[in-house]
């Protein structure tokens, strides 16, 4: 693709970056046919080539209206596109930069700054969000159906005895899951155990950074990411083996700190160490000997059916990790239809774009449910919490499926 970006961005890093990507482009439009707002709308323009010709013009000087940012705002950034494309155009970080030089030329009505500053002053704050989160809870009983569907109810902590291992890796806590599904981790604990593996954990971690930077707050992302880079710092210097993630959306976003970071001289290398370490669980599991946890299942599988996160098949390129675990582990898995399909969860999306995450999460529990399996499993926690508001079978981490099998 030819482009004509102006000299003053072509000499900044996210314009030469911008043109990099843009000129990788054939404009062939395979993308089209894996995007799942333009499968929905029928737009070009909501579409991956449609929103690469908005951010090539708006790099290039052209008009920059509200109806650009409405096409950009409507992209789920599920990256399902790279995932069919041919020439290997990185649409996501494209994106990232189209965002972010949108925000600095159009401003938002006040109400979307409001709602947007008090997501950031919440969400990524674990402390802030499990107090409101309670609150909630103590509640619940007595609230209307609809917001009594998105308050998840209480469960019961689940304790696990960490045994000391000579192999020693960092379980990341993260902000929303281990107050949704504290579990989780209990689960991923006891399975590394098994595995000779003993997991730390790090108090002073913080948000993986995901939430502000999808909300073009590079700034304060950036500042999340450099502390927990600071945080676990003194353990990469002592040798620890992985840095593990068991919500995927919080490990592609973990396996992007040295490429958002490298420009920052004070960072940039031990970003890319710690790139080097992120693993999301799975990667961790299918490379060990796995025979004593299915020794200990035994016969005790049910029908499963996978809804694989976009953050997982596309973002952090792992298409078939977890299924191939559940299946050396003797799960049967029901396949599904448009498995490569968003379900509409996208982080923050499904509250800024209520319409058409409403749409995409009915099309997927359709797909999940026709093979009449005994439990919904996923890889996020964001996606976990979306499907259960509308699916008539419990939705699980597949990790704690696998722990409860164990049991």
């Amino acid at each position: 693709m030819q482009t004509f970006i102006s000299d003053e961005l072509i000499s900044t890093p996210d314009g030469r970056e911008a043109n990099r990507i843009l000129r990788s482009c054939v404009h062939c439009g395979f993308c089209t046919a894996a995007c799942p707002t333009y499968r929905l709308l029928g737009d070009e323009l909501d579409s991956p080539r449609g929103r690469i010709y908005l951010i090539k013009g708006m790099l290039e000087g052209g008009v920059t209206t509200d109806k650009t940012r409405l096409h950009l705002d409507r992209c789920l950034t599920c990256r399902a596109c790279e995932t069919f494309c041919p020439s290997g155009v990185e649409y996501g970080h494209l994106l990232d930069i189209g965002r972010k030089h949108l925000e600095q030329k159009i401003n938002r009505d006040w109400f979307s700054k409001l709602q947007r500053y008090v997501l950031r002053q919440i969400l990524p704050y674990r402390n802030r969000f499990l107090y409101l989160l309670k609150l909630g809870q103590c509640f619940r009983p007595v609230l209307p159906e609809k917001i009594k569907m998105v308050i998840p109810k209480r469960e019961k902590n689940k304790l696990v005895t960490v045994r000391q291992h000579d192999r020693k890796m960092v379980l990341f806590t993260g902000c929303v899951q281990s107050a949704l599904t504290p579990h989780t981790n209990v689960s991923a604990t006891r399975i590394l155990g098994k595995l000779g593996i003993e997991t730390l954990t790090v108090p002073a971690e913080t948000c993986c950074g995901a939430i502000d930077f999808h909300m073009t707050e590079i700034d304060s992302a950036k500042k999340h990411m450099k502390r927990n880079i600071d945080a676990w710092w003194p353990l990469v210097e002592a040798g620890i083996e992985a840095i593990v993630s068991t919500a995927s959306g919080c490990g592609v976003m973990l396996k992007e700190y040295a490429y958002i970071l490298h420009d920052d001289p004070e960072y940039i290398q031990k970003a890319e160490k710690i790139h080097s370490l992120i693993r999301d669980i799975s990667e961790i599991i299918l490379q060990e000997d796995i025979s004593l946890l299915k020794k200990q299942i035994g016969d005790n599988t049910k029908k499963l059916v996978f809804q694989n996160p976009c953050t997982l098949q596309h973002g952090q390129k792992l298409p078939t990790s977890t299924e191939k675990i559940l299946q050396q582990l003797g799960f049967d898995l029901i396949p599904v239809s448009e498995k490569h399909l968003c379900c509409g969860s996208a982080g923050v999306y499904s509250i800024f774009q209520k319409k058409i995450s409403k749409q995409l999460q009915q099309q997927k529990i359709e797909n999940l449910l026709a093979g009449k399996s005994d439990v919904i499993i996923t890889a996020n926690i964001g996606c976990q919490m979306h499907l259960q508001k509308v699916s008539k079978v419990p939705v699980k981490h597949w990790i704690v499926v696998v722990d409860e099998a164990m049991q």
